[in-house]
């Protein structure tokens, strides 16, 4: 017991020795002596030209964006496309039925002649991105953007358009802010929208756990499905057609099934939606006091209505698994915010952070008005998460009302069979009763307000009025505009969005000013982070290994919990392979958008998909807790093992290694 005591604080002691992890989601195309140096110090053996060039061929050339929501990597000569299951479900659920739910039961092409088209999908390949700011700027000062905020919309388009007429016919340009505001970068796209999928695990593997186990570790999951895509004949993207063919990507990752020690350099490239790192304390103190304990008490009772329903009918559950899938993702992201918010004290470190910033600011009464502006805005800010977290998401039923009132009756039924009324009659409740309980009543509007009259405030006679025939009266009595006219008011001239757009703009000028290594926020473009991998110490006593296996899986399966049951053919073959690697962990810097990222070894192999974080690391989207930080991984070699032993897909395999 002691060998194994020691042995194990040594380990503890390396991976502290050998943190070189940074905070940061770094710019792909920006990867500078500094950066490069750092990243060979913590163990990377490729020279940085390997992972972004936009003349050669390199590792970024086979890292996708799938519409800017996930991201995927391309593993076959033949259009292979690997990401997240939890990125695909969408797909998934669209492509299912009750005769053929490919959620509960997976799907298996077994030759490219059944491979099953996606509908609505994009695959984006980042071409080339440039520095386009001075071009940007003298625009933004020309159209006054500064009196006129919408404005900037136009400069994009403008900008957008220019660079068009030279790259026209090589793909689309999407033009982004960086820092604040204070650069501008251009990137051109090459987009590919036949997508059809080829492989998918049932979600016994690819969630197994599922809500219980979400942003928590140890985790068991096998979170991945393939995709391929297909051009026209010629190579061109196009739109689904029979006779497309394959596409022949400029790169591919290779795999590699040699696995990972505790410290062992890992890098992910991938395209992370949205941080906020350099929001005030005053933005954070909202956050934790008005936005999140709504969404996550709202939310987690919309849930119950669900699992209410789904637990009772599998038609329900089929119809509503997508959407209780995001409603449950977004109410634990929430709830584990607030903790991590209040555990970190993350408003007091921001706080300190801002007690530098005001002694380089000198006489700048900036924090005093920002502080004095967000205490202005508190009780209308509240009034609006209670409006939107009720009759704009709380029901499903705008699109089928709205085409009600357009007399679009063929609309109607299609948005009516995707719903089950009796579920959205029980959430409709549940949202007038919120919305009466919290919005103030001079914000109902005329509808609302004379229903509630009439019905002496009665939510279930109210309820019954509006499901005989004013539905839509109901979803459009009450109207952002009147929450925004209010705010404007009483901001008076200068609104809370400018003074954090004033505050952030001194953080870039004080770093700049200082030399400090800066990264800009997460906005959908392409990232790089680098780390390692190891354990997690979560809490007091406690320390948490940094990889788990299917033996894991065995010891969690429950036939009473839907959560933890698997299939009896799942189960056979995991009693005969206890001992295969499952998920890991590492410390790099990721955030929604980064599922399905490609996990790299320090020689560039794929050893695995990135596809959640911890619930410690869950203050990232605005603060970063270094020792805390966790993304969570499915193993590369998890992966093959259900391609070969429980899909028997071959096939799939022989393209691939």
């Amino acid at each position: 017991m002691k060998t194994l005591k020691y042995l194990l604080a040594a380990a503890l002691l390396f991976c502290a020795a050998s943190a070189f992890a940074d905070e940061g989601m770094w710019m792909i195309n920006t990867i500078d002596r500094f950066l490069e140096k750092r990243m060979k110090a913590a163990g990377l053996k490729l020279d940085s030209r390997m992972i972004y060039d936009e003349e050669k061929e390199s590792l970024s050339d086979a890292v996708v964006a799938l519409a800017f929501s996930c991201t995927g990597s391309m593993i076959s000569e033949d259009g292979l496309m690997i990401t997240n299951h939890h990125c695909a479900y969408s797909d998934i659920h669209a492509l299912s039925t009750p005769e053929h739910n490919y959620l509960e039961d997976g799907f298996w092409a077994m030759n490219r002649g059944e491979e099953l088209p996606v509908k609505g999908q994009a695959i984006y390949f980042l071409k080339k991105i440039f520095d386009v700011t001075g071009e940007v700027m003298r625009l933004r000062d020309s159209l006054d953007v500064a009196a006129h905020p919408m404005a900037m919309r136009r400069v994009y388009r403008i900008i957008e358009d220019r660079y068009a007429r030279f790259y026209e016919g090589q793909g689309e340009l999407i033009c982004s802010s960086y820092y604040n505001g204070n650069r501008y970068y251009m990137a051109l796209y090459q987009v590919y929208p036949d997508v059809r999928l080829v492989a998918a695990p049932p979600v016994c593997i690819a969630s197994f756990g599922g809500d219980t186990d979400n942003w928590e570790w140890p985790q068991h999951k096998g979170d991945f499905a393939i995709y391929r895509i297909y051009t026209a004949p010629d190579g061109s993207p196009a739109a689904y057609a029979p006779e497309n063919v394959p596409l022949h990507p400029k790169k591919t990752l290779k795999i590699s099934q040699r696995g990972l020690r505790d410290g062992d350099f890992t890098m992910v490239l991938g395209y992370p939606g949205r941080t906020n790192r350099y929001a005030s304390s005053y933005a954070v103190e909202e956050i934790v006091q008005i936005q999140n304990p709504v969404q996550a008490r709202f939310r987690k009772d919309q849930m119950e209505i669900l699992e209410k329903w789904m637990d009772a009918d599998p038609e329900v559950r089929l119809k509503y698994a997508d959407r209780y899938f995001g409603l449950s993702n977004v109410q634990e992201i929430r709830e584990g915010e607030i903790y991590c918010y209040n555990r970190f004290n993350v408003v007091g470190a921001k706080r300190a952070e801002e007690r530098n910033l005001q002694q380089w600011l000198g006489d700048s009464d900036l924090l005093s008005r920002m502080e004095r502006k967000y205490a202005d805005v508190a009780e209308i800010n509240r009034q609006v998460v209670y409006f939107q977290e009720t009759l704009v998401r709380g029901t499903n039923l705008h699109r089928y009302a709205n085409a009600l009132f357009r007399g679009d009756t063929a609309m109607a039924a299609r948005e009516l069979a995707s719903l089950d009324m009796r579920v959205e009659r029980d959430l409709l409740r549940y949202s007038l009763d919120r919305f009466y309980r919290y919005v103030e009543r001079g914000y109902w509007g005329p509808y609302l307000t004379e229903v509630y009259d009439r019905r002496e405030g009665n939510v279930d006679a109210i309820l019954d009025d509006i499901w005989d025939g004013h539905i839509r009266d109901a979803l459009t009595s009450c109207r952002i505009v009147q929450f925004n006219e209010a705010r404007d008011r009483i901001e008076a001239g200068e609104s809370k969005a400018s003074l954090e757009r004033e505050y952030k703009d001194a953080v870039y000028r004080m770093k700049q000013a200082q030399r400090q290594p800066m990264y800009p926020d997460a906005n959908s473009t392409m990232r790089i982070t680098y780390g390692k991998v190891c354990p997690l110490a979560p809490r007091d006593a406690v320390t948490l290994a940094s990889k788990t296996s299917t033996a894991g899986i065995l010891e969690k399966v429950n036939p009473d919990d839907y959560d933890f049951s698997l299939k009896p053919r799942v189960r056979e073959l995991l009693e005969k392979n206890p001992g295969i690697p499952v998920n890991f962990l590492t410390d790099n810097d990721i955030t929604g958008g980064n599922s399905g990222s490609p996990v790299l070894n320090a020689r560039g192999e794929l050893v695995g998909l990135a596809f959640d974080g911890n619930k410690e690391s869950l203050a990232g989207d605005t603060y970063f807790v270094e020792e805390m930080n966790r993304c969570i991984c499915v193993d590369i070699r998890y992966v093959l093992w259900i391609l070969r032993e429980y899909a028997h897909a071959d096939w799939i395999l022989d393209e691939i290694l």
